[in-house]
């Protein structure tokens, strides 16, 4: 998708707010993707930002260990914002003194203007949670902002770095959604252009020209998720996409046959419905623990879809519905996470 529409990328160092921070951003229309902070610096320049946001993070900058990205990116000349962790990352790679507070500071706080600043308009009360602290800025960098305890905001007009101590993207700032869209819009020079329908047409343009005249599978459940794919697919190709939807006897009554019906009368896919009912009732009799379940259904449940897909032939392309949230919940900044649930 960020191949056509113009992109903020969000580099994520543990942050609790980091997700928010792409949401606030996508709401404004633009492209938001969050990547590591390991990503590799050739991967970055691939993608073609437009602008980029340092996410704010647990660890202290002086941490052994603690999350860095490639200081080149910090110098490519692509606009940078850096939040709470992200300016204190900024403030050490360009010549800063960050020290460690000997006591975090948590909570709203009035912001007192020190200098104009492009970004800062209208701000007046801040949400603060921070354990690091900005001493003095970095070589060129002019400081905007302060609360009565630190140095609250920073920024480099040439060079287009910013930094803010506080979290914009949380509602207890006073106009901190301005904030990141002063920084989208007026530093980055976004257009805005990314809307519902433009992913769409996007996505279905992208679908054809991958898939082509080859066929496609699809498991469809008949959630949002694998139905707003397959529709994408179908739209893209036609009856090229085969959808298997399974009927595992935990709908609701005569919800198998409902969810059928919509499927093939009001969205028009091509669908394969299969009843396992009895099949995955007789499985689970006697099983109590919930991810045991989980684990067990979706086992299950690939056997039958992989016997239907024997049936239906030969296809070129699977067709995964999986949305956002589900890599948000299985994966961490760090690599694999501790498990919310299974997907």
């Amino acid at each position: 998708m960020s191949s056509k529409f113009e992109t903020i990328l969000i580099i994520d160092f543990g942050g609790q707010y980091t997700q928010l921070i792409g949401r606030r951003i996508r709401e404004a229309n633009v492209y938001t993707e969050i990547v590591p902070f390991s990503i590799s610096l050739e991967k970055l320049k691939a993608q073609q930002p437009k602008g980029i946001v340092l996410s704010g993070g647990p660890s202290s900058v002086y941490e052994t260990g603690a999350p860095v990205c490639d200081p080149a990116i910090l110098k490519l000349g692509i606009p940078i914002l850096g939040i709470c962790y992200g300016m204190q990352l900024i403030g050490k790679e360009f010549g800063g003194r960050v020290e460690s507070a000997a006591q975090r500071e948590y909570g709203s706080r009035s912001l007192e203007s020190v200098r104009p600043s492009c970004l800062l308009d209208g701000m007046r009360r801040v949400w603060m949670s921070h354990g690091d602290r900005i001493l003095e800025a970095p070589p060129g960098f002019e400081v905007t902002a302060r609360t009565d305890t630190t140095i609250a905001a920073m920024e480099d007009p040439v060079r287009k770095v910013f930094g803010v101590q506080f979290h914009p993207e949380v509602t207890h700032t006073e106009n901190g959604e301005a904030l990141l869209r002063r920084f989208v819009f007026d530093v980055c020079r976004c257009r805005g252009d990314w809307t519902v329908g433009s992913f769409i047409e996007t996505a279905v343009d992208r679908i054809r020209n991958q898939i082509g005249n080859g066929r496609a599978l699809c498991a469809i459940s008949g959630g949002v998720d694998s139905t707003v794919a397959a529709t994408l697919v179908s739209r893209a190709i036609g009856d090229g996409l085969v959808g298997v939807f399974v009927d595992t006897g935990l709908l609701r009554k005569n919800e198998y046959e409902k969810v059928l019906s919509m499927l093939k009368d009001n969205l028009h896919l091509n669908i394969h419905g299969i009843d396992a009912s009895e099949r995955f009732l007789n499985m689970l009799t006697g099983v109590t623990d919930p991810e045991k379940k989980r684990k067990l259904i979706g086992n299950e449940f690939i056997r039958v879809f992989e016997e239907e897909a024997q049936r239906i032939g030969s296809v070129d392309f699977l067709v995964q519905g999986t949305l956002y949230p589900d890599v948000i919940e299985s994966v961490s900044v760090k690599g694999p996470s501790q498990t919310i649930k299974s997907h």
